[in-house]
């Protein structure tokens, strides 16, 4: 992990430390990097719940319970399929009380009309009050696979500080 994404997943850490909070994640495009990053830091069993790769459709509609309808017509990188990603992890992990996915094209193949090599979609999902509060957003990164994956990561910790 490069030094940014240590110290942004050691300040979400003792974000979620200070909140009581647990964390969990599903992962398409990243392949367990979010997850990585947040277990490589120290104490994260205080606040790391689970980690969910969901690579393949068939995964995200078992695993995270992705509608197929969501798949089908907004496809699997949607700002739609991430968000049903997020809380479809959060209703897995009950400890848990935020929980980010990524889902997108890390290249260098896959791009299709509209979605270009390095689109990645982010779902957010907290729990509030009796529910789960969902929200989408989606990011174009430059570079190779490798940086693609790695920008995803950096993004999703940072955004979960804001």
């Amino acid at each position: 992990m490069n030094e940014e994404i240590t110290r942004l997943a050691r300040e979400l850490g003792e974000h979620l430390v200070s909140k009581g909070w647990m964390f969990s994640c599903a992962e398409s495009c990243t392949g367990g990097l979010l997850a990585a990053a947040m277990t490589d830091t120290p104490g994260s069993s205080q606040w790391f719940d689970r980690g969910i790769v969901s690579y393949s459709n068939a995964a995200k509609q078992d695993l995270l319970n992705v509608h197929a309808a969501t798949l089908e017509r907004f496809g699997a990188v949607s700002e739609e399929t991430a968000m049903e990603m997020a809380a479809g992890v959060l209703a897995s992990a009950p400890l848990s009380d935020l929980a980010i996915s990524t889902t997108g094209i890390a290249g260098p193949d896959g791009a299709t009309p509209g979605k270009p090599v390095g689109m990645v979609c982010f779902g957010f999902a907290a729990r509030a009050g009796q529910g789960v509060v969902t929200r989408a957003e989606t990011r174009v990164f430059e570079g190779d696979r490798q940086a693609v994956r790695a920008a995803a990561v950096g993004f999703a910790l940072s955004t979960a500080l804001e």
